[in-house]
Parts: structure tokens; sequence; C-alpha cells
């Protein structure tokens, strides 16, 4: 008889729980759904859905909807540095900047500038810390929805269209080539450390 009064009562706990569980999905899909990116429709074998429509298997969106616009802000700024960050790493195998410590007898290999130039990599330090620090009243307005995720409106040679399908069409190219940086880069310094070549970073 006890058993059965305790199945009874976490069966209630459970049914209690489900409506919210629910509702924190929807949540999560609604708040997916203005941003680009989870369209699709290419195919994710591994995926719970089998395509890429709102690819999240680890389930952020799920449980924490409301901290959506603060992962794609971070996707966004990490992809921008990764953009960066491939250039930057390309460029000096072929063109270096003036100065003799920045040379190519100096340095042969670019991914050995980061111990070779110490003071270089302290100003680069404090320029990206300027950078975030300047940000931080944007990040802290993020939430009240007073701008879009990645939005510092800063378009010097104004790039950004303005009618509402191509912005779309720019914030998803921005997105993906992005997502791709972030991998390029981190193949290409493995490969230049383990090979010890230059570019290509190759064997």
């Amino acid at each position: 008889m006890k058993s059965v009064a305790i199945f009874a009562a976490l069966a209630g706990s459970a049914a209690a729980f489900a409506p919210a569980q629910v509702a924190r999905t929807n949540t999560a899909t609604n708040a997916m759904a203005d941003m680009v990116g989870g369209e699709g429709p290419e195919p994710m074998p591994f995926a719970p859905t089998q395509t890429s429509v709102n690819f999240d298997p680890a389930g952020f969106a799920e449980r924490s909807p409301e901290w959506l616009p603060w992962f794609r802000e971070a996707e966004l700024k990490h992809g921008r540095a990764a953009m960066l960050a491939t250039v930057g790493f390309v460029l000096p195998e072929f063109v270096r900047i003036p100065g003799e410590q920045f040379s190519f007898e100096a340095i042969p290999k670019v991914i050995d500038a980061h111990d070779a130039l110490p003071d270089s990599m302290i100003q680069i330090f404090l320029w990206i810390s300027y950078l975030e620090a300047v940000s931080i009243p944007a990040l802290a307005n993020m939430n009240e929805f007073d701008r879009r995720p990645g939005d510092f409106s800063f378009d010097p040679l104004g790039f950004y269209p303005t009618d509402p399908e191509k912005q779309k069409e720019m914030q998803l190219a921005e997105l993906k080539n992005g997502r791709l940086a972030m991998i390029a880069i981190g193949g290409m310094v493995t490969g230049a450390a383990i090979t010890g070549n230059g570019f290509p970073y190759l064997p």
C-alpha cells in the first residue's frame, strides 16, 4: 500500500512538471524562430531531428531560452574574431609589416610570433580588453531586446542593406562564415604546430 502511495505521488509530481517543460520548449522554439541560422535543411545524421533545423543537440535553447540572445552574441563575436584570425594567420605568410622584428628572417614561422613578440601580444590583449569593455553597455541592454545580438550599428562603408530579406541573407552569411572560420583557425593552428610548415600547413 505504501509503495502504491509513493508511486502515485511520483506520478503526480511528474505530471505537474510536464506542462512547464512543454512551455519552455515552445518558448525556445519561438525564440530561435526569430534568429537566422536555424533554417536548415542540411541533413544531420546524429541529430534528433535528422536535419540542421534548430540544431541544438545539447538542449541549451530548451534549458535557458532567456539566454538565447547572449548565446548568439557570443557566437557572432567568436565568429568575427575567427574570421579576422584566419586572415591574420595566413597573410603574414606572404606579406609582413615594416620592422626588423616582424621580418621573415626574424620570424620564419607565423606561429612562432606569439612567443617571439611579447610586447605585441600585450598590445593586442589591451586592445581586445578595450573593445570588450566598451561593449559592456550594449550587452547589458540586450536582454531588454533593445538591440539584435551582434548589432553595434557599426557600418562605416554602408554594406548593410535596408531590405529586411537582404538583411537576413547577410546575417546568415556572416553566421555561416563565422562558424566555418572558428573550425578553420583551429585546424590551421593545429596543422602549423604539428607539421612545423607554413601555409597550407600540410605535412
